[in-house]
């Protein structure tokens, strides 16, 4: 699963780790789950947390002494709705004429 398309529009490696972090919600990822999912070396990959951290897109939890890594729930699609990747070309054309 990747994160909703709006929080698309980042640097790479940003993307990449929402995209590792939205595949597992519920149970989230350490540091070091996070760098096996992630193809960037930790300096990037602690860049991106900082910057995602800073813009409210993930929560830091640090229950039982391990520290766990969330998507924030904004970012997670509705499983529910359909993927604009998804859709037909026939789709786009409906919408498009109004039909």
């Amino acid at each position: 699963m990747k994160a909703r398309p709006e929080f698309r529009d980042r640097a790479e490696v940003d993307v990449t780790v929402l995209d590792a972090l939205v595949g597992r919600p519920d149970d989230g990822m350490t540091v070091l789950e996070l760098r096996a999912h992630v193809d960037a070396d930790i300096d990037d990959i602690e860049d991106a947390l900082s910057n995602l951290k800073a813009d409210g897109l993930i929560d830091v939890n640090d229950e039982g002494g391990t520290l766990r890594i969330y998507p924030a729930d904004r970012v997670v699609p509705d499983p529910t709705e359909q993927p604009e990747t998804e859709r037909s070309v026939i789709d786009s054309i409906r919408d498009r004429l109004g039909l």
